[in-house]
């Protein structure tokens, strides 16, 4: 059955009681975790700062002051306050970074999981010097007595298996003679097929696969609801990716897979190409089925949890705005059917002068006050 309800933060307490407790920390499954927050923070030798910090050593470390980086004023007031990185504190802040310092700047929504808090935070460690890792408690489980020995049987010998043929890299490929630079050389197979992955509106370019809503709630939870809500309903600044219907019209529409966008190739080909953010392409075909097919159902698309989105199927549920859009047959029209010079003399007599701006970003001014395509002020 599909959650309904939202999920709640780890707080720190429970965390730090666990910790208290000795809950097992894996570094190697942290290192997974920190795909997440691998596209603002680096770690490791020459680490730098991106969009966020860089984490080495950031156990101990006082808030807001890695020299280098402009933190929030919020930051740094915490930090002034006596804020600094344990393991209570990086899991109460990672749970929800808002919350534990109000006004920061970093836009994450937040761990959902305990484990994956235990196991990020485990990770950073491993660049923090003297900070210790909690480590797994060995099984208690009573060991299996050794089993007899057995008379060895006689098995059919196995024809070994050749190797195979090493593929050509980039860098043994011979270079061209052609031009005076001899810049630029055929594209290897292996090299085209890596990014020929679009999918068209018309399913071509669709690969094998199929999965329901239900396997792509799991999905979603797992790699998408952190930045964008349970729900689709956006975390911080992350885009909202459901709701929206009917708003196209107003002054600040809600633009959104259900609202806004014409094709499911364009869901499709997008959270196979670039999603999850930090670990793109890491997603089976079966798994991004599952996501669009999931992505649907927020959007009231399809209202069965159990249905499933496959090749065979694809085209036969479009997305509700499909109608707005027109082909682009700009190339029809008389100015640009005629392949003359266009005349760029004697156009306006006088002094190129503003006379009329848009209140609202992005909308034509009109020549007179209109509550639907925002107001225009004549100079």
């Amino acid at each position: 059955m599909l959650k309904f309800l939202k999920l709640v933060p780890v707080s720190s307490v429970m965390f730090a009681a666990s910790l208290a407790t000795a809950v097992a920390q894996d570094a190697d499954a942290g290192a997974n975790v920190f795909k997440k927050c691998a596209a603002c923070h680096m770690v490791g030798e020459g680490a730098k700062h991106k969009v966020g910090p860089e984490l080495n050593n950031i156990i101990g470390r006082t808030a807001g002051t890695d020299e280098g980086y402009k933190y929030s004023n919020a930051m740094k007031d915490a930090g002034a306050a006596g804020l600094s990185w344990d393991d209570a504190k990086l899991a109460e802040y990672l749970a929800n970074p808002k919350a534990v310092v109000k006004g920061t700047k970093m836009a994450f929504a937040g761990l959902k999981k305990e484990d994956d808090l235990a196991n990020v935070i485990a990770y950073l460690k491993t660049f923090s010097a003297g900070a210790a890792v909690v480590p797994a408690a060995e099984s208690a489980a009573p060991e299996k007595p050794a089993e007899e020995a057995k008379p060895t049987e006689t098995k059919a010998e196995v024809a070994p298996v050749a190797p195979a043929a090493p593929a050509v890299l980039a860098k043994d490929v011979e270079v061209p003679t052609h031009g005076n630079l001899h810049l630029g050389r055929v594209a290897l197979p292996e090299e085209i097929s890596a990014w020929d992955i679009d999918v068209r509106a018309d399913g071509v370019g669709l690969p094998e696969g199929k999965g329901t809503v239900s396997q792509g709630e799991a999905i979603y939870s797992e790699n998408c609801a952190v930045c964008h809500g349970d729900f689709g309903e956006g975390a911080g600044r992350w885009p909202v990716l459901a709701g929206g219907q009917d708003s196209l019209t107003a002054d600040r529409p809600e633009k959104t897979i259900g609202s806004y966008w014409p094709y499911l190739s364009t869901v499709y080909d997008y959270v196979r190409r670039a999603m999850p953010f930090g670990n793109a392409r890491s997603l089976s075909n079966d798994d991004v089925y599952a996501l669009t097919a999931y992505l649907m159902f927020l959007n009231d698309v399809v209202t069965d949890e159990e249905f499933e989105l496959s090749k065979a199927n694809f085209l036969e549920v479009p997305l509700p705005n499909e109608a707005n859009f027109i082909d682009d047959n700009r190339s029809e029209e008389p100015q640009y059917g005629v392949k003359d010079e266009p005349c760029m003399n004697n156009c306006m007599e006088g002094k190129a002068e503003v006379v009329m701006r848009a209140r609202v970003l992005d909308v034509t001014p009109d020549k007179q006050d209109d509550e639907d395509g925002g107001a225009a002020s004549i100079e």
